[in-house]
C-alpha cells in the first residue's frame, strides 16, 4: 500500500495514534457502536473498500469497521485532505491505506485502483469515485458487491444520475441525506471548518469582508451563520428562488454572481456544480479577491480559464497561489480550488463526524443484513438508524428527552375530534 511515509517511522504513526485518540474524545457515539461491534462482530469476513478524507476522524470510523470484523482497505476521497500520519497510524493498524497528502491525478487514481484490487463486498465512497471507477473500468468486480454507501451530497448527486440511468449496479445508502449528518455535518461542521481553511491559508481578518457564498444549501447556511458572526457581510448567489428567499430572509444581501463579482473579498462556492466562477466572472473580479471552495471537486472555480485569463502566477503562502490578470488586478485562488476545510485545515470537528460516520457503520451492517432484499438504487437511511444516532448523541451529552403519553399517541392519531 502506499503512503507518503515508512510506516517504521515511530514518530509518525505515534503522532497520528494521538490524533486518532483525541478525535476519539469527541466521537462517544461511534465509541458505543465500536464497543458493539467487538462482541458482535456484524460485518465479520466482509471485504470493504473505503474512499473517505484520510482524517482522524476517518480513522475511527475504519477501526470501528475493523473492530466489527470487516476486512478494510482505504484510500483517499480528495488529493489534498489526506493526514499523513493518520494514513501511517492506520497502516500500523492492519488497514491498507493508499493515501498521500498532495498526490498528483494519476497517483490519486491508483490509490482507487488499489483499494479495488481489494475486490470488495460493500464499498463507502465520499463523492462516487470509487463507485464511478468500478462502473466503468473495473466492471468484473461488480457481480461480487453487494451494496454500499455514500457520504456526500455530490456523491448522492452522481449515485442518482447513476440510478435514472439505469446504470447502478448494487443498493447504496445515501449517508449524506440522514438528518443526523446534513443538519449537523454540513451546516455546522462544513460552516466551522470552511472558515477554519480559509483563516489558516490567509490570516484574515473576517470582520468588515465582504464575503459571496455560492450556494444556500446546509453548507452555504452553516457558512453564512458563522460568518457573520464573524463580523462579516454576507452576500449569496443562487439558482433556486427558494433558496435566495431563504438567505434574503436570513439577511443576507441576494444577487446574481455578475453584480456580485466587483464587490466580494472573499468567494467560497459550495454549490457541487462546476465553473460557478467561471471566466466571464473572473475578469469582473476586484484587485486582491480571494476564491476558496469547499464544494467536493474543484470544478467550481473555473481554474483553466483563471489560468488563459492571467499573465503571471505565483504561490506567495502555502495554499496561496497568487493569479495576475491581463488587467493587472490580482486573484488569489486558495487550496488549488480543492475542498478548502480539508486543504488547509483539518475538516470537521470530530463531534459532527461522530453522527456522520456513526450512521455509515449502522448503515454498513444493515447493508451486510438486508442487502439481498434491496434493489439496485440509492436508498435513504432507515429512519430508526437516524433516530438511534440522534439518542445516543443525546445521551453522550448527558441530555434527556420528553416521551409522549398513550392519551397524546392517540391524539395525534385521531382526526374526528379538535379538542
Amino acid at each position: 500500500m502506499n503512503v507518503k511515509h515508512d510506516i517504521k517511522d515511530a514518530s509518525l504513526s505515534s503522532e497520528g495514534k494521538l490524533r486518532i485518540e483525541w478525535a476519539a474524545r469527541e466521537m462517544p457515539v461511534l465509541s458505543q457502536i465500536k464497543s458493539r461491534f467487538v462482541k458482535e462482530h456484524p460485518l465479520k469476513g466482509v471485504r470493504i473498500s473505503a474512499c473517505l478524507h484520510v482524517t482522524t476522524e476517518t480513522a475511527n470510523l475504519a477501526l470501528t469497521l475493523k473492530a466489527g470484523g470487516a476486512d478494510l482497505v482505504v484510500c483517499a476521497s480528495n488529493p489534498l485532505s489526506t493526514q499523513d500520519d493518520v494514513a501511517a497510524a492506520l497502516v500500523e493498524a492492519g488497514i491498507p491505506t493508499s493515501a498521500i497528502k498532495g498526490e498528483d491525478e494519476t497517483t490519486y487514481y491508483e490509490h482507487i485502483t488499489n483499494a479495488l484490487d481489494h475486490k470488495p463486498q460493500m464499498t463507502v465512497d465520499d463523492g462516487a469515485d470509487l463507485v464511478t471507477t468500478l462502473h466503468t473500468k473495473r466492471t468484473e468486480l461488480l457481480k461480487g458487491i453487494i451494496g454500499g454507501t455514500e457520504e456526500t451530497t455530490t456523491g448522492v448527486i452522481r449515485l442518482r444520475s447513476m440510478e435514472k440511468a439505469g446504470k447502478l449496479t448494487y443498493p447504496i445508502i445515501a449517508v449524506n441525506d440522514a438528518r443526523t449528518k446534513y443538519l449537523f455535518d454540513n451546516r455546522y461542521g462544513t460552516g466551522q471548518s470552511t472558515l477554519d481553511g480559509v483563516t489558516r491559508a490567509t490570516n484574515v481578518l473576517w470582520a468588515g469582508k465582504k464575503l459571496v457564498i455560492s450556494g444556500y444549501g446546509w453548507c452555504g447556511k452553516g457558512l453564512a451563520l458563522r460568518a457573520k458572526g464573524m463580523g462579516a457581510q454576507v452576500i449569496v448567489t443562487e439558482v433556486e428562488p427558494i433558496k435566495a428567499l431563504e438567505a434574503a430572509m436570513d439577511g443576507c444581501q441576494v444577487m446574481p454572481m455578475q453584480q456580485a463579482a466587483p464587490l466580494g473579498d472573499i468567494f467560497i462556492t459550495v454549490t457541487g456544480d462546476k465553473h460557478v466562477i467561471g471566466k466571464d466572472v473572473i475578469p469582473l473580479l476586484k484587485d486582491g479577491a480571494m476564491l476558496a471552495n469547499s464544494g467536493h471537486f474543484n470544478v467550481e472555480i473555473d481554474i483553466p480559464a483563471l489560468e488563459s485569463l492571467s499573465k503571471a502566477k505565483r504561490r506567495v503562502r502555502q495554499f496561496v497561489d497568487e493569479y495576475t490578470l491581463g488587467n493587472g488586478s490580482h486573484v488569489y485562488l486558495l487550496g488549488e480550488g480543492r475542498l478548502i476545510n480539508l486543504a488547509a485545515a483539518e475538516g470537521h470537528p470530530a463531534s459532527v463526524m461522530d453522527m456522520s460516520f456513526a450512521n455509515q457503520a449502522l448503515c454498513l451492517e444493515y447493508m451486510a443484513k438486508n442487502a439481498t432484499r434491496l434493489e439496485k438504487r440509492v436508498y435513504a437511511v432507515p429512519q430508526e438508524i437516524d433516530k438511534n444516532v440522534a439518542r445516543l448523541k443525546l445521551a453522550a451529552m448527558g441530555m434527556d428527552i420528553d416521551v409522549l403519553t398513550p392519551e397524546q399517541v392517540k391524539y395525534l392519531a385521531g382526526w374526528e375530534e379538535g379538542t
